[in-house]
């Protein structure tokens, strides 16, 4: 999708502070964190939200569960923990309309949601 901000990352056209890739999966710092390690996890392929995904996208959702483990973990998150989140619509605060999830943490996280 030539619009979206995140495809745009993935194909090299805006640059990105990258913590991870792999064939299907890209990791980056946010450029508005809420906590000392905020990164974003998304797919390449262009998936608007949860709602849009369908069957064939279950092995990369399951690479981003497993991107989300290997960037907490590079972070020294293993100990103190994270916060994994996905906003799933405008409603909740997508404000990308491409699926992605957040890990966060490097701090004490209190009981809102987001940090």
């Amino acid at each position: 999708m030539n619009d979206c901000l995140f495809c745009q990352i993935v194909e090299g056209k805006i640059p990105a502070k990258k913590v991870f890739e792999s064939e299907d999966i890209l990791a980056l710092w946010d450029i508005n964190p809420v906590a000392p390690v905020h990164i974003l996890i998304i797919p390449k392929k262009h998936i608007e939200n949860l709602f849009d995904a369908k069957e064939e996208d279950v092995v990369t959702l399951g690479h981003l569960l497993m991107a989300a483990k290997e960037v907490a973990v590079s972070q020294g998150l293993l100990s103190s923990g994270f916060r994994l989140v996905i906003n799933n619509g405008k409603g909740a605060g997508q404000l990308i309309p491409h699926l992605h999830a957040h890990v966060i943490g490097g701090k004490k996280l209190g009981p809102k949601i987001i940090a």
